[in-house]
């Protein structure tokens, strides 16, 4: 099988993942890639190696579909295309180019190469699609679910390391910001490491072919300040919260939209505005269609690893804050 986005932490958790279940993997990655990596990547080919022991690697653009086929597929057959890809930074730009366009040119080189079967990582707010990447995520999606393979669409609620911003600022006796009080919205949070175990799954288990699969931790839904609350808990500290109006958040994007007008630059910055405002104000959990409403109990579970775990790994120094461009604070 052939592997797209492996070098992020949720791909590297799902190249674990498919190589302790047997399989032959191959990832698909840029000559210098890796996590926190600016254009261009960060990392050579050893250090890559490193992080996907038990995979062969094949390095060359995923922006260029030529490459995709000539030096991923390289013209021989695959069974699967598993993909984690996802844009940088969420900008229009990035996202059609990357959540789509790739996405595109993959399945594509997919098809020539007698793939059957792919599984796509994509994400719980393409329900509600009011940004460019998540309507370039469901763009792909429709063409996916079109296209005659065998598909797993899996869209996953937040993630430990999108939840993990604000550790060292509370460790340091500082309030935990929210927007409102705090529980406005809520989530099902899980890990690189189960939601990995679920996409390799995926191959084997006949449920989740030809779905779309929203996907949960195994907690309850959590609000911001609930998470706030366990924090200050396992450090031991009295809670301390700071309320971040959600007017002053939609002022800023509104006026970067305005500069947007005549900056492309302001543009991108307005976009990032929007995705932090959506954030603040909208569910990560199943939303159901006819009220409109987020559903919990809608929302499966899988895996056994907790955002308390998380948090106390964190606090004790065992795990490090790998967010990438999921930090917020």
């Amino acid at each position: 099988m052939l592997v797209l986005g492996a070098t992020g932490t949720i791909g590297r958790a799902t190249v674990r993942a498919l190589v302790d279940r047997g399989h032959e993997v191959v990832c698909f990655v840029r000559p210098r890639a890796g996590p926190r990596a600016g254009p261009g990547g960060k990392l050579g080919a050893d250090a890559i190696g490193q992080m996907l022991p038990g995979a062969s690697l094949r390095y060359g653009d995923v922006t260029d579909a030529g490459s995709v086929a000539r030096d991923g597929f390289c013209g021989e057959t695959f069974d699967v295309l598993v993909s984690c890809l996802a844009s940088r930074t969420g900008t229009a730009r990035d996202a059609w180019k990357i959540d789509h366009q790739a996405h595109v040119d993959a399945l594509a080189a997919a098809k020539q190469a007698g793939v059957a079967h792919m599984v796509l990582l994509s994400a719980i707010c393409v329900q509600k699609p009011l940004l460019a990447f998540q309507q370039a995520k469901l763009a792909f999606e429709r063409e996916l679910i079109h296209s005659g393979l065998t598909y797993s669409i899996v869209r996953p609620t937040a993630f430990f390391k999108s939840l993990s911003g604000q550790v060292d600022r509370v460790k340091q006796g500082k309030p935990f910001l929210v927007f409102g009080d705090g529980r406005l919205t809520a989530c099902k949070p899980i890990s690189d490491g189960d939601l990995g175990r679920y996409l390799a799954d995926c191959l084997d288990d006949e449920e989740r072919w030809n779905r779309i699969l929203p996907i949960g931790g195994p907690d309850d839904a959590i609000t911001p300040r609930q998470q706030g609350e366990m924090l200050f808990a396992q450090l031991g500290h009295e809670p301390r919260f700071r309320q971040v109006p959600l007017a002053l958040l939609g002022g800023i994007r509104w006026v970067l939209a305005a500069l947007g007008r005549v900056s492309p630059r302001m543009a991108d910055k307005a976009e990032l505005a929007g995705i932090g405002l959506y954030y603040a104000r909208e569910s990560m959990l199943v939303l159901n269609p006819e009220t409109g409403v987020y559903d919990a109990d809608a929302t499966p579970s899988t895996g056994t690893e907790t955002l308390a775990g998380h948090y106390a790994r964190l606090i004790r120094g065992e795990t490090g804050d790998d967010r990438g461009d999921h930090a917020v604070f």
